[in-house]
C-alpha cells in the first residue's frame, strides 16, 4: 500500500505489531464510501488506544487523493491506497454490484440519485476528471493482527453493504460510538 506522501508500506506492516481494524472502500468519489468515512472520522483516537487497535481505511486510487479525501471527511485517522487493487484481488473483493440491493447501511444518509450526482460532480470538478479507483470495485471490512490472526473478514455485496461501525468496533474489541446527533439517555 502507499500512503499520502506516496511512500510503500508492506500491506503485513499494518496489523503485524496490533490490532488492526482495515476497511477497503470502492474509490474516494463514492457517494456511499464517502458517508462511511465521515462517520469512522467520529471514532475517537482514545478508544482505538484503550483497546491497543488502529483504524485503517484503504482506496483503490493513487496516493495524491487521500489528503483532499481526508480534509473532504474530516478522517484522521490512517489511509492508504492499493492503485493496482492487489490486495483488493488477493481477498477476493469482488467486481460489480450483487442482486440483494436491499441491503442498507446505516452510516449512508443520501439517496442514490442524490449521492450519484454528488459523485459525478465532485469528479467533473475536481483538478483532473479522475473517477479515483475502479467504480464497479466493491469494498470489505478485516479486522486483522497481531502478527497472522484474522479475527474478522467481510466482502461487500454491493455499495450499501457497509458492516456498521460499530458491529467492528466491538468485534476489536473497541467501544462504540454514538453516530446520532441526538444525546445519549442514560438510565440510572
Amino acid at each position: 500500500v502507499q500512503d499520502g506522501d506516496g511512500r510503500s508500506i508492506p500491506f503485513k506492516a499494518l496489523y503485524r505489531e496490533q490490532k488492526a481494524i482495515v476497511l477497503f472502500v470502492r474509490n474516494f468519489l463514492c457517494y456511499t464510501c464517502k458517508e462511511y468515512v465521515e462517520d469512522l472520522a467520529k471514532v475517537p483516537q482514545s478508544f482505538l488506544q484503550e483497546a491497543n487497535a488502529r483504524l485503517i481505511v484503504i482506496g483503490q486510487s493513487s496516493y495524491h487523493h487521500i489528503k483532499p479525501f481526508c480534509n473532504l471527511t474530516g478522517y484522521t485517522h490512517e489511509m492508504y491506497v492499493d492503485p493496482q487493487r492487489e490486495i483488493y484481488k488477493t481477498l477476493g473483493m469482488k467486481r460489480g454490484e450483487g442482486n440483494n440491493v436491499s441491503v442498507r447501511s446505516p452510516h449512508v444518509k443520501s439517496n442514490a440519485l442524490l449521492g450519484s450526482i454528488r459523485s459525478m460532480w465532485r469528479a467533473m470538478t475536481g483538478p483532473a476528471f479522475d473517477f479515483q479507483g475502479d467504480p464497479a470495485q466493491q469494498g470489505g471490512a478485516l479486522i486483522l493482527g497481531p502478527g497472522n490472526e484474522v479475527h474478522f473478514v467481510h466482502l461487500d455485496k454491493n455499495r450499501l453493504d457497509h458492516v456498521p461501525i460499530n458491529t467492528v468496533l466491538q468485534l476489536a474489541g473497541v467501544k462504540t460510538v454514538n453516530f446520532t446527533n441526538q444525546p445519549q439517555i442514560i438510565d440510572i
